[in-house]
Formats: structure tokens, sequence, C-alpha cells
């Protein structure tokens, strides 16, 4: 409720006592998350669905072909993992133990998923983060750079470069890069997390080079930083051709704005322009460009991580597929879905905080 009080000359806007006013942000935070939620309990109704729809025996899979043929023990399979019950009663019993945090037991592994994946997750990820950092420094400012010199020799030798390095298959160049790296040069360690030489550091985030820092075991650190720089220059590579060529296209939209040379007709200084009014203007584009990237990272570079050897979520999923391991392939779906929901909404986030007016939407 308000009142409104007219004084000579103006009128103003009184805000009457006791009704408190929701910051946009907040009501804007809370939709998201709700939205967020909701398509979480969606993802693990089609994950259910699809990874029902798996062609494929999973009794023969996990018991063997010979076993499969006693209905005993076909019939203890199936009462222990509950596939002898109406389809809505599994998913019923799924959801049941995913909110208790059980996501069943590997077939092949034999141990929880959960604790396969909390092992997965942070392998994928120490490359994910290092990638994604490296790119998005390296992508920026290529993007930026060749927009500024458009049509110049600089801007075709950058497109160049981007493209050769979206069109070159991930996994031939992780091919040639560790043949050459490794065999070749003897630069780069082999494959694996870290040199048996070492003993894995103290678990704490299961990233081996943080935990190795936060153990303060320097020698180890360095050891886990040389098996990751291949499986990191592989994928920032290929990361940086997508952002370099994406950033470009955003900040010569941007440049060609009325405001822009304004600024430039005041005589400001050309880095006073780029940080203060280009990159400000194109950050949300840019943002959702590096979401997407960020997110198939986690998600999981398959050929990548099984050409290294890097037990990440890939490689795991590529395991749980080869063997017909519903379970594992269960987890890994959810956990892909809950990772790209997580970081739709921190992009979201960062879209309030940029620009204001998302709140209003």
């Amino acid at each position: 409720m308000t009142a409104v009080t007219t004084e000579p000359g103006r009128s103003r806007v009184r805000k009457r006592a006791g009704t408190p006013r929701r910051h946009p942000l907040i009501g804007y935070l809370a939709r998201r998350v709700l939205i967020s939620v909701a398509l979480a309990v969606g993802v693990t109704f089609v994950t259910f669905i699809l990874t029902n729809l798996v062609p494929g025996d999973p009794v023969a899979a996990a018991l063997g072909e010979r076993a499969a043929e006693d209905p005993a023990a076909v019939a203890q399979f199936n009462a222990t993992y509950g596939l002898d019950k109406p389809f809505w009663q599994q998913y019923i019993i799924y959801l049941g133990n995913l909110f208790q945090g059980d996501l069943g037991i590997s077939q092949l592994t034999r141990n929880p998923v959960s604790a396969d994946l909390a092992k997965a997750v942070p392998a994928t990820l120490e490359i994910a983060l290092a990638t994604i950092v490296l790119s998005l420094a390296i992508g920026v400012t290529l993007g930026t750079w060749a927009a500024h010199r458009r049509g110049k020799v600089t801007d075709q030798v950058v497109r160049v470069v981007s493209l050769a390095g979206l069109s070159v298959p991930t996994f031939w160049m992780a091919l040639m890069l560790y043949y050459f790296f490794y065999f070749k040069w003897h630069i780069a360690p082999g494959a694996g997390r870290q040199s048996s030489d070492y003993l894995t550091p103290p678990h704490v985030t299961g990233m081996y080079t943080v935990d190795a820092l936060l153990a303060g075991q320097l020698d180890t650190f360095v050891d886990a930083a040389a098996h990751l720089f291949l499986p990191v220059l592989v994928l920032t590579l290929f990361t940086v051709g997508l952002l370099t060529r994406f950033v470009r296209t955003s900040v010569l939209e941007v440049l060609d704005q009325d405001y822009v040379r304004a600024a430039r007709a005041k005589g400001l200084r050309s880095r006073t322009i780029v940080f203060s009014y280009v990159l400000r203007a194109a950050a949300v584009p840019i943002m959702t460009m590096v979401g997407i990237a960020f997110g198939s990272l986690l998600a999981g570079t398959v050929l990548v991580e099984q050409i290294f050897s890097w037990p990440g979520l890939g490689s795991y999923a590529f395991k749980a597929a080869s063997n017909l391991d519903l379970t594992a392939i269960m987890g890994v779906g959810l956990v892909v879905g809950i990772i790209y929901l997580g970081v739709n909404l921190i992009v979201d986030i960062l879209y309030s905080i940029v620009d204001p007016r998302v709140r209003l939407a």
C-alpha cells in the first residue's frame, strides 16, 4: 500500500510502513531455483526411461550367458535389482533411493555408484576447470583483438587458427600430441593422473593438484600438473577456437552500436571503451557460450579420457555402457543432467548481476 503526498511544485510516492518490498534479485533467484528443481525431477524420469529402453539384456551382461540360462539365477537377479516389479514401482523405488543418496550398486565394479562417481567427477572437474579458465582468457583476448582488427591480417590469422582448432578432431589431436610430447620428445609424462613414484595426496576435493597444494606436497603437485598438461592442452585448443569465434562475433555487434561510436567521439581511450562498454555489453552472450562449453567438458570427454587413461566421468560412462551396467548408466545420466542444470543456474545468476534487466523478465 502506498500514499501519494503532494507538495508545491512536485509529487512523490511515500511507502506506508509494514509493507516491505522484495528485492527483484531475490524473486528472480527463487524462480530460477524452483525451475531447476522441477527440471531435476524431470531429468530423473527421462534418465530412468531412456536407460530402460537401452537394447540388450542386462541379466546376460551382468551374469554371463551361462548364468542367464539358469531360471533361479535370473529370478534372484531380478528380485535383487527390482526388475521383477512394474515400471512405475521401479521408478518410485529409484526416486526413494535417490532421496537417500543411494544410486545403487554397479554391476561392473560391485561398488556403490555414488562412490564410483565421487572419484570420477573430481577427475573430470580438474580437467574442465583448467581448460575453461585457459580457454576463457585466451579466447576473449583473441576474439576481442580480432574484432578490433577486423578485415586486417591479424583478424584473418586469428580466424584461420580458431577454425583449425574447431575442425581438427579432438581424438586425432590427442593422439598426435601424445605421440610427440611423450613418445618422441619425452616432454610430458605418460597416461594417468600421477606417476607411480608419488603417493596420492590426502583426499579433500578429489582433484590431485588442489589436494597436493592443500597438503603442502609441491612435488606431488608438479607431477599431477604435468599429467594434466596434455589432456588440458587438447581440450583447450578446441574450446579456444569455439570461444574466439563467438567472442569476435559478439564484440563486432557491440562495436557497431551508437554509444560505442559516441564514446570514441568523446576521445575515450581504447582500453576504457573495451572494458567499460564493449566487453560488458557482450558479456551475456559470451557467458552463455562459456556455460555450454563448461557443461560439455564436465559431462565427460570420453575419447580424450580414454586416450590418456584419465579415470573421469567419460571413461566411467564408456565402461558402464560397454558392459550394459544400467545402474551406473542411470547414475552417469543423472549426474550429467544435474551438471547442466547447475551450470545454467550459475549462468542465470551471473546474467542478473551483469544485466539487471534480466531480473524483471
